[in-house]
């Protein structure tokens, strides 16, 4: 009966403990008021058939259900309709440069460097509804893979499909992935514009300096979070091309710029994180999400419909009924 009813006075139910006491009082009244006469014989009396004075407690329910009726509404039994409204107060555009070189196939991460990277990757785009997020690829030169896009299944779909060739030159040009990513999110106009810069190699190609690339990131205001992936030591990655046209591979000295990495996240603002294994990545990528968080704030509305009249309605009838009752037809029995 009172689904979906909230009551707005729930203490007024406290007055329902004084139903048992104005019962107790009637049959107790009602006992007193009732007086009996001894008589040797009823033949000089007329014997009435009338039912009336049998319902004559009727008119104690009637009143009984009506304070109940009261009590109840003065308890301002209500629903309530909640609609919500949410405003993204403070936007933040993500660019993700990969590196896609040879060397990312290295099969340290499991299954290999460059796939550990995407589903980690994808686990961190499907947890930012609230923002734009863009990619770039890069090797000995880089592209634009995805431009910035509110579109989470475009940006999915095309981080689904990176995966090493040998369109891209041969290298590790990390100046240029960072230049194509800085000259890919600088007209933003979100008040945070972050990069995620990924490799596993040091700058070996490319005709953009790093620390050029990283002076134009701070011009713009560009945070910048490095990575370094890969082992410490020695890892298994491809050392040649065989016959078949697959690769081969070899036990090979990791090589990492971490200088560099570092000195280009703490000029921009940003932080380096080196990733050695599948469960380091996994954790770096969820710091970086809880470093950079979007503002998002909920408005809720209340619409409120009060049910109380109808109560008070239903007890006025039955009041009104009581007394119209008690003034005709059972008049003479009271």
């Amino acid at each position: 009966m009172f689904e979906g009813i909230d009551f707005a006075n729930k203490e007024m139910f406290w007055l329902l403990l004084l139903l048992p006491i104005a019962i107790a009082w009637y049959v107790f009244k009602h006992k007193k008021q009732t007086s009996e006469l001894s008589v040797s014989t009823l033949k000089g009396f007329k014997l009435s058939s009338s039912i009336w004075p049998k319902f004559r407690h009727i008119l104690f329910l009637f009143r009984i259900v009506a304070l109940t009726l009261l009590i109840v509404a003065m308890a301002r039994p209500q629903s309530v309709d909640i609609s919500t409204k949410t405003k993204t107060t403070r936007g933040i555009d993500i660019v993700m440069a990969i590196d896609v070189s040879a060397s990312m196939l290295a099969k340290d991460l499991k299954p290999n460097r460059l796939e550990a990277l995407k589903n980690v990757a994808g686990e961190f785009i499907n947890g930012r509804p609230n923002d734009r997020i863009g990619l770039v690829e890069y090797a000995g030169e880089s592209y634009t893979k995805t431009p910035i896009t509110s579109d989470k299944s475009i940006v999915l779909r095309s981080l689904k499909e990176i995966k090493y060739n040998t369109i891209i030159e041969g290298g590790t040009a990390i100046g240029m992935g960072l230049a194509t990513a800085v000259n890919r999110i600088k007209d933003s106009k979100a008040k945070s514009k972050i990069i995620i810069l990924l490799t596993d190699g040091v700058n070996n190609s490319g005709f953009i300096d790093p620390n050029t690339a990283s002076e134009l990131a701070v011009e713009y205001g560009i945070k910048t979070y490095t990575i370094g992936l890969g082992t410490n030591g020695m890892a298994l990655s491809p050392i040649a091309l065989g016959r078949d046209g697959k690769f081969q591979y070899g036990r090979i000295q990791v090589e990492i710029d971490e200088d560099l990495l570092k000195e280009i996240a703490t000029s921009t603002g940003g932080k380096y994180f080196r990733a050695t294994d599948n469960k380091k990545l996994k954790e770096i990528y969820k710091e970086i999400d809880k470093l950079e968080k979007t503002d998002v704030e909920e408005f809720k509305f209340y619409n409120y419909e009060e049910k109380y009249r109808p109560l008070i309605l239903l007890a006025g009838l039955l009041l009104l009924l009581e007394l119209m009752l008690r003034f005709t037809l059972f008049r003479s029995f009271i």
